[in-house]
């Protein structure tokens, strides 16, 4: 099963169903009736354990094709810029902050670099941006957020 990206930026994930074994006391259809009664599917939200590594690998799926993220100085700059763009937008509008752009491809894969380094990444990189933007640095979450955001407008 794929993950899926919600219009509220929470990713659907599979879940593996536990591991449940038979003993004395429980017949092996009674196992399999507890393995079905689990659920398939967890949601994800910005901010929560995982989230990260599962919205870059929702990324990756989108064309599995791309090779690994390579980011450079301009397109970590114009990262910068759209993610506080989009932070700082009174209607959150990521669309005109992307079509702003020079190079979304560039813009694409630096955040995607980041999205690869994992949460600590994610907190660097909003550093980073408070740095260069001016302002508190961004919640994790809400970078996170916001790059996952980012990217679905770039893949339209």
């Amino acid at each position: 099963m794929d993950i899926v990206r919600n219009d509220d930026g929470t990713l659907v994930v599979p879940v593996d169903p536990p591991r449940i074994h038979e003993t004395d006391e429980t017949s092996a259809e009674e196992v399999q009736a507890q393995i079905d009664a689990q659920p398939t599917t967890r949601v994800l939200h910005p901010g929560e354990g995982g989230y990260d590594e599962a919205l870059a690998e929702w990324d990756a799926q989108q064309n599995p094709d791309r090779g690994a993220a390579v980011s450079t100085a301009s397109g970590r700059e114009q990262a910068r810029t759209v993610v506080h763009a989009v932070a700082t937008s009174p209607d959150h509008a990521v669309a005109p902050a992307v079509d702003a752009l020079d190079d979304p491809e560039a813009l694409g894969e630096a955040l995607r670099h980041v999205l690869v380094g994992g949460v600590h990444s994610v907190e660097d990189f909003a550093a980073e941006v408070a740095d260069a933007e001016g302002g508190p640095p961004l919640p994790a979450h809400q970078a996170t957020k916001i790059i996952g955001e980012v990217l679905a407008e770039i893949d339209t």
